[in-house]
């Protein structure tokens, strides 16, 4: 795990209390754990968040607990180099008409490095339950082509139903990516550069 990752959890996660009622909630730390990730994301009751940086770590895990809800936190072995997502939805990061490419967590520096020179919006989420239909609506809409490529760890298509869901009324193309599919900047350049018309 990176390091700075676990620092985040530790930090953030509050010392057990033995003198107060009971949390409303449960927040849940995962590392690397794709089956637990694809289990919460199928269950509504939970929000599912998947941080790319430390900062985004503390940043859920405290807002989870402070608001007593039911919280799985997916970690993966990286980090972007910046935090992002500060705000709560699907944050854009880059703007572009000939699609979106939605990266999930810590796949967002190796998206934006695959992507550099094309002419896509990139949107960045480090919550994916709830889904943010209004974002990714919105970033489709406003480009040329409704080509959708989703960046996620764990396994390809794990948002690939709330996309359809979201767009049922768009015709659209979806590519979705996921860990197994080896994310790495070579690897999704290519597949973005043929998906894309």
């Amino acid at each position: 795990m990176h390091p700075d990752m676990l620092r985040a959890v530790t930090e953030s996660l509050p010392a057990d209390r033995v003198d107060g009622p009971a949390e409303r909630g449960a927040v849940l730390v995962g590392y690397g754990a794709e089956e637990e990730l694809a289990r919460f994301a199928a269950d509504p009751r939970w929000t599912v968040h998947v941080p790319g940086h430390p900062d985004e770590v503390r940043r859920v895990i405290r807002s989870a607990v402070s608001r007593g809800e039911r919280a799985f936190v997916h970690l993966s072995g990286e980090s972007n180099t910046e935090p992002h997502g500060l705000t709560e939805g699907f944050e854009l990061v880059r703007e572009g008409l000939d699609g979106v490419v939605l990266a999930v967590g810590a796949t967002l520096d190796p998206v934006l490095r695959a992507t550099a020179g094309l002419d896509v919006a990139v949107l960045y989420a480090a919550t994916v339950r709830p889904f943010d239909e209004v974002g990714l609506r919105t970033a489709v809409l406003a480009a040329d082509h409704a080509d959708i490529v989703l960046v996620e760890p764990g396994q390809p298509g794990l948002s690939a139903r709330h996309v359809a869901e979201t767009l049922v009324h768009v015709p659209h193309r979806l590519l979705p990516l996921g860990g197994a599919d080896g994310l790495d900047e070579d690897v999704i350049a290519r597949a973005v550069r043929d998906f894309l018309r």
